[in-house]
């Protein structure tokens, strides 16, 4: 194979912060080249240079492209040479075609007018090569994630795309549409299509990846061929930097007490009155326990937490809370919080944090009554709150005046929970809490999850990730359809039982 792209000694700075460090890259024509690395890295950073949204003389070192050094000013240039990025959020216009979307920017036009005709012909082809039957004319907004990831694909190829590079691709995608995708990555190999692609699935990049190059702390580490019975402990052990024979920290089990009782809980969809998404859901936690929701995407599992969280989700919502044997009042959601409730959303971005505000503002915002003195704020004692947490949760930040937008992904999770932990509540719903996050970090929630265990807190968690349940819980229900179909103790809990249950009420 020929090498069609060379990054060579590329460091990157930004004021206070070396996020690249002379690092390397090799790509050669027609394979699907892995990039891993904790959260933090600098792996997009390092592909923001590339695509050229980080133009040539904001860094050091040199691209070579096609036989040529290669200085991309901006998206265009990189574009005009075939090199495509696909960001983790994706850049769709949602209230537009299919078609409007592909060739918005570059549009077909006759005479200065849109041929439309032209344009849905194309798109038609298109949607054929990445495997949508959908009509051009579709509404994106009417597409589940999945979908919207292969039109963004389908964008790429009208741009005659050389080099396709796809981050973190499958982060908010269901196993299905994931394995799709992974799939769809090896027909455009077929077709001569050059990828990257970054991901935090070690098994995802296994299935797919030629060659995996692992960052750490700004600096490339190693490249390792993915084709000669490489394993996940190997690019583990180059990420973090050390061995991680046990992906889950040993945890002393000893429940006590039922904490949280829900009982006969039924919920209605707010916009859709006859549909009933929760169905007569009882459970339990007791203290010290960590209790896992597991179930396929769309079961109803973040429906029922935020139902139960101040029913911040539903309508008609019935069914009883008690706290200690208690009926207790969970009908607002600072009720919830007085209560000894707190929810940590699947979405840190949009519905966890406030990312162009602080560290120190994100941590205090459950609980300004904690910092306040008759109804003013206490900067100070914000600060030291902040910093009680920081240290506690060991955020990596040089201060916690530093914006959380700014900050990896990992962290910004931990600076979730400080939020939550700072009401100091009795029983914690996770909802996805190593979502989006490397090996490294997840734990590091991990050992989070434990310790609030261990101080006698409740757990309840979902995950999409089977292995996740089965390293951490003490209990698993299985949710589908919105109503529970099983419960497992951790020693009887497997991903076949767990899909069997699953299957079995489907049946």
């Amino acid at each position: 194979m020929t090498m069609l792209l060379e990054m060579r000694s590329i460091t990157k700075e930004f004021p206070g912060v070396k996020a690249l460090d002379r690092v390397n890259l090799q790509v050669k024509a027609g394979e699907i080249h892995a990039i891993c690395g904790e959260n933090g890295a600098g792996k997009s950073t390092l592909m923001k240079v590339l695509s050229g949204v980080y133009p040539a003389g904001s860094y050091d070192g040199e691209i070579h492209y096609e036989g040529s050094v290669a200085e991309f000013r901006g998206i265009r240039d990189s574009e005009h040479r075939g090199i495509i990025i696909i960001h983790q959020e994706l850049a769709l216009v949602p209230q537009l075609s299919i078609a409007e979307n592909i060739f918005l920017g570059n549009e077909t036009a006759r005479g200065g007018v849109i041929d439309w005709h032209e344009a849905n012909h194309r798109t038609e082809a298109l949607l054929k090569k990445v495997g949508l039957k959908e009509s051009p004319m579709t509404i994106v907004d009417s597409l589940g994630v999945g979908k919207q990831q292969l039109v963004e694909i389908a964008k790429a190829l009208s741009k005659d795309v050389k080099l396709l590079i796809l981050d973190e691709p499958t982060a908010a995608l269901q196993e299905n549409d994931s394995q799709k995708l992974l799939d769809l990555m090896l027909d455009l190999k077929a077709q001569g299509v050059t990828c990257i692609i970054i991901s935090h699935k070690l098994n995802e990049v296994r299935y797919v990846a030629d060659t995996v190059t692992v960052i750490r702390d700004g600096m490339s580490v190693s490249t390792l061929d993915a084709k000669q019975g490489l394993s996940e402990d190997d690019i583990v052990r180059d990420m973090v930097g050390r061995e991680m024979s046990d992906r889950y920290p040993e945890r002393d089990r000893r429940a006590g007490d039922i904490l949280m009782e829900v009982q006969d809980w039924n919920v209605w969809h707010p916009e859709h009155a006859e549909r009933q998404v929760i169905k007569n859901i009882s459970m339990s936690v007791r203290a010290g326990e960590v209790v896992g929701i597991a179930g396929l995407m769309g079961s109803g599992r973040t429906e029922l937490a935020m139902s139960i969280f101040g029913k911040s989700y539903g309508r008609r919502i019935g069914g009883t809370v008690k706290l200690h044997g208690q009926p207790t009042d969970v009908s607002r959601v600072d009720r919830a919080i007085a209560a000894g409730l707190a929810y940590v959303t699947e979405d840190r971005k949009s519905l966890g944090l406030i990312l162009d505000e602080n560290i120190r503002f994100n941590t205090t915002l459950a609980n300004l009554q904690g910092v306040s003195s008759n109804g003013v704020l206490d900067g100070n004692e914000e600060t030291t709150v902040a910093e009680k947490y920081r240290e506690a949760l060991r955020i990596r930040t040089p201060s916690v005046f530093q914006k959380v937008g700014n900050l990896s992904g990992g962290n910004q999770q931990k600076v979730v929970l400080a939020k939550w932990l700072n009401t100091a509540p009795e029983v914690l719903i996770l909802d996805e809490p190593t979502r989006g996050i490397d090996v490294g970090a997840k734990y590091e929630i991990y050992a989070i999850i434990n310790q609030l265990s261990a101080e006698g807190k409740g757990v309840i968690m979902i995950s999409s990730e089977m292995p996740e349940l089965l390293g951490m819980c003490d209990r698993i229900y299985v949710m589908n359809e919105g109503a529970f179909v099983g419960e497992l103790a951790a020693d009887e809990a497997s991903q076949e039982r767990i899909m069997s249950l699953i299957v079995d009420e489907k049946g």
